[in-house]
């Protein structure tokens, strides 16, 4: 908990996924990010950290970060939001049967609310903006909550997400992030889809000091 935020970061599912909990610590509105699965128990942290959840946020419809979606939507009563472009892309039939064989779990039912660039949710006092980053899938955003980055897997500490995957692109990847992420303010926290890297946390300032896909291919 810091004074401005309850923020909770729990490693989920089979692809040990990073599921966040961030809270108004005023009016105890919450969201959720990327529930990858063992719903019981994000379930049952909800209910002890005393939060209403407002929304469930995907920062993509790759299967293994939307795994809780359906549960935690049919339990807490929450629409489930993702960028316009991955709703369109994951409806797919022919993108999901690809989908599906790389990650061996189906991708992303259809979100009830369609995010765009821009967009900001509310949950009490927090702000959440929706920062389109395009690369590892066409749809993939950031949200940006207080100074801290949700990052899903666009950024990993010291590295990025795949790109190899159906929708992937590293050339668009690169893109992101220096259009898009490293004009954030230096000291802005990454809170990363999976802990990939020496520390499940980093700093904006510190991935452009130590990151090789930022140092070599995007400030060389």
């Amino acid at each position: 908990m810091t004074n401005r935020l309850i923020l909770k970061q729990i490693p989920v599912g089979p692809f040990q996924v990073m599921t966040y909990l961030v809270a108004c610590p005023q009016t105890r509105e919450a969201v959720i990010i990327d529930p990858a699965g063992e719903e019981d128990n994000l379930l049952a942290l909800i209910e002890k950290q005393g939060v209403k959840v407002k929304y469930i946020l995907n920062t993509h419809g790759h299967a293994d970060h939307v795994f809780g979606n359906q549960k935690l939507k049919d339990s807490l009563k929450v629409p489930v939001c993702m960028h316009e472009d991955d709703d369109r892309f994951f409806a797919d039939e022919a993108v999901r049967e690809k989908s599906l064989e790389e990650l061996g779990l189906p991708p992303s039912d259809p979100a009830d609310i369609r995010l765009k660039d821009g967009d900001v949710l509310k949950a009490g006092t927090l702000r959440v903006e929706v920062i389109h980053t395009p690369g590892h899938t066409p749809g993939s955003v950031c949200y940006l909550i207080d100074g801290n980055l949700f990052s899903g897997d666009t950024l990993f500490v010291g590295a990025v997400g795949r790109t190899d995957l159906i929708g992937g692109s590293l050339d668009t990847l690169l893109e992101s992030l220096e259009k898009r992420l490293i004009v954030l303010p230096k000291e802005t926290m990454v809170w990363p889809g999976h802990d990939y890297g020496d520390s499940p946390t980093s700093t904006i300032g510190r991935e452009m000091e130590e990151n090789p896909y930022i140092t070599d291919f995007i400030l060389s």
